[in-house]
C-alpha cells in the first residue's frame, strides 16, 4: 500500500526528540526519498545516529527554528514536514514564557514562511491536549501555534502547501515524562510523586501516536486540527500504582502526594464544545475543521466515513 511519504523528501524538525525520533523510525519503513532530522542538540544527533541503521536517506542537521535563515536552508527541496519542534514542559514554560514565545510561536511562523518560499506539499504540527481550553504558558502558545498553522492557508496565493496541526494526549515513556521520574523514584527506593489524587489524564504509547500522526498527514486538506482518539482516561494515581505493581519487583512503595505544579490542570480537555460545533468524526479521530477567514473550508468527501461529531467536549473527566 503506498504511503504518504513514498517518494518524498521530509524533514522532521525537533527530529531528536521522541515524538520526532519516533516519527523517523516510521518513515524509515517507508519508501520516503529522503529524512532529514533537525534539531539543535548535537548530543541527541549523535544518540540517535548511533541508535538508528545506517540508512542513505538519513539527514542529520543542526540548526534551531527560531533560526529563519538556517531553517531556510534545511528546508530547500524539501516535499512534506512534520514540525515537533517545541517547548513542551509545563513547569519549563511557564518560567520561561518569553522562550517559549520564541520557540513555539515564533519558530513556527518560522516553519510556515520557509515552507511556502520552498513550496512545501505539506506541514503537519503536533500539539497537545494542553492547547484546548489552555491554563498554562504551554498551552497557550501551543494553542496560538495551532491557530498559525490554519491561518496559514489563506496566505498560501499559487503554492501547494498545506498546513494542520494534529492534538494528543500524554504519550508513555516520551523523554521527561511521568514515567521516567517513577522508574528513577523506584530505583532509588523513593516514594513515588503524583500531584493530586483527583487529576486525570488521557495516555497513549508512542508508536500508536505517531501511526495516527500518519493518518492524519494522508487526510490533511489544510486548516485542519486533527485530535486523536484515545483510550480511556485514568486517574494518574491509578496508573502510579500499577507501574509499581509492574517494576516495583515486590518492593513495598509509598505514593506522596505533591500538588499541581504551576500551570497544571486536574483534568485535560482533548476538544472543547465550542470546538466539536465543527468537528467531524472519524473511526480514529475527530477533525476540527477551520473557521478562520480565509481559509477554504476542506470539503467532507475528502474524510472517508465521516460524520457529524457528537457535541460536547471531549475531556479527561
Amino acid at each position: 500500500m503506498k504511503h504518504t511519504a513514498d517518494g518524498k523528501i521530509v524533514i522532521v524538525t525537533g527530529g531528536t526528540g521522541s515524538i520526532g525520533s519516533e516519527i523517523v523510525r516510521q518513515l524509515l519503513k517507508t519508501k520516503a526519498k529522503q529524512i532529514r532530522i533537525y534539531s539543535r542538540d548535537e548530543h541527541k544527533q549523535h544518540e540517535l545516529k548511533n541508535e538508528l541503521p545506517e540508512d542513505k536517506r538519513l539527514r542529520y542537521l543542526i540548526g534551531d527554528i527560531r533560526d529563519k535563515e538556517r531553517t531556510d536552508l534545511a528546508f530547500q527541496g524539501v516535499d512534506i514536514c512534520f514540525h515537533a519542534a517545541a517547548l513542551k514542559h509545563v513547569p519549563v514554560c511557564e518560567y520561561n514564557p518569553f522562550e517559549a514565545v520564541k520557540t513555539n510561536i515564533v519558530g513556527t511562523q518560522n516553519i510556515i514562511e520557509v515552507a511556502l518560499r520552498n513550496d512545501l506539499e505539506k506541514v503537519l504540527a503536533i500539539s497537545t491536549d494542553k492547547a484546548a481550553d489552555p491554563g498554562s504558558v504551554l498551552g497557550a502558545s501551543k494553542l496560538m501555534m495551532e491557530r498559525l498553522m490554519t491561518a496559514a492557508n489563506a496566505t498560501v496565493g499559487p503554492h501547494r502547501t498545506r498546513f494542520a496541526s494534529v492534538r494528543f494526549g500524554n504519550v508513555l515513556g516520551s523523554r521527561g515524562s511521568v514515567i521516567e521520574l517513577w522508574e528513577k523514584q523506584i530505583r532509588e527506593d523513593k516514594a513515588v510523586t503524583v500531584t493530586d489524587a483527583k487529576a486525570t489524564r488521557f495516555f497513549m504509547e508512542l508508536s500508536e501516536a505517531v501511526e495516527l500522526v500518519f493518518r492524519a498527514l494522508e487526510h490533511m486538506q489544510g486548516g485542519e486540527i486533527f485530535v486523536l482518539k484515545m483510550k480511556p482516561s485514568k486517574r494518574v494515581i491509578d496508573v502510579a500504582k500499577e507501574f509499581i505493581r509492574k517494576h516495583g519487583k515486590g518492593k513495598r512503595m509509598s505514593i506522596k502526594m505533591i500538588g499541581l505544579r504551576a500551570g497544571e490542570k486536574l483534568h485535560e480537555t482533548l476538544m472543547t464544545e465550542d470546538e466539536s460545533a465543527s468537528a467531524v468524526e472519524l473511526k480514529d479521530m475527530f477533525v476540527i475543521l477551520p473557521l478562520a477567514r480565509g481559509v477554504d473550508m476542506p470539503k467532507l468527501t475528502g474524510y472517508k466515513g465521516a460524520k457529524k461529531a457528537p457535541r460536547g467536549a471531549y475531556r479527561s473527566a
